[in-house]
């Protein structure tokens, strides 16, 4: 099983920790476009300030930010899981799981990243800011390298097993299973009943992707098919709603009712 998460906003900033190496990251075939989009993004940063700025659709008072990224590759590094930050991942909370489910996690969660493709928990990186949606000039839209790069290196991480896709909609365009792999993918959605009516409500609904994750590790099960996650679902007590197989996959509706 591979749980594919969206990355955060905001980023924890280690106060020390050895360089970026690139090519100690996990999936080595992505050093190349990893490379691309780090060059754009730290240029940009240094040599124009304010279009940075506007590119990373960053406020006057978010300047440090745009530092941030022109200092990257010498900026301290520490594992991705200390990294991402937000309600998603405090409500995983890796630091406090169990032994068992921290090795787990490492084998079986990686993060859509839009400047390294994709992490896995124990990739050493710094603290940046650049969202999924965003155009680097001499390069354009980070989202268009990370559809030519990732597809291969996908589908070898997934390997045989089942992929739990929880990113949003702005990085689950970086790659879109095929209809080879459909049979294997479950999307999973969370939605907020109230009074007859569902919606997504989008702190609860990262607070409850975080929870299902620990719970799936903490449980330890290796559910294969779509029908079999919502199964294991179901009995860690959740409500799920199985749609109907499509092309890329089968979309798992989490219904709650508490705030």
């Amino acid at each position: 099983m591979l749980i594919l998460l969206p990355p955060s906003e905001g980023k924890a900033v280690p106060r020390r920790g050895r360089p970026l190496d690139l090519a100690s990251l996990s999936s080595p075939a992505l050093t190349d476009a990893r490379r691309e989009v780090l060059d754009a993004l730290v240029t940009l940063c240094r040599e124009d300030p304010a279009k940075a700025a506007e590119v990373l659709g960053l406020s006057a008072g978010q300047a440090d930010l745009v530092d941030r990224n022109a200092g990257l590759p010498a900026a301290p590094t520490a594992r991705a899981d200390r990294i991402y930050t937000g309600v998603l991942y405090d409500a995983l909370d890796v630091a406090s799981l169990s032994a068992g489910a921290k090795r787990r996690a490492t084998s079986r969660l990686a993060v859509a990243s839009s400047l390294f493709g994709m992490v896995r928990l124990g990739d050493r990186i710094p603290s940046y800011r650049l969202s999924g949606d965003a155009s680097l000039p001499g390069l354009g839209p980070v989202a268009a390298v990370w559809r030519e790069a990732l597809p291969v290196v996908m589908t070898e991480a997934l390997g045989r097993g089942l992929l739990v896709d929880l990113r949003s909609g702005m990085y689950a365009g970086f790659w879109r299973p095929g209809p080879d792999l459909a049979s294997r993918v479950a999307t999973v959605r969370v939605l907020h009943e109230h009074d007859g009516t569902r919606k997504v409500v989008s702190h609860f609904n990262k607070a409850t992707k975080g929870r299902i994750v620990r719970a799936l590790l903490e449980d330890g099960a290796d559910p294969r098919t779509p029908a079999a996650l919502a199964s294991t679902l179901e009995r860690l007590g959740w409500t799920v709603e199985v749609g109907t197989p499509g092309k890329t996959g089968t979309q798992l509706d989490v219904v709650v009712s508490e705030l």
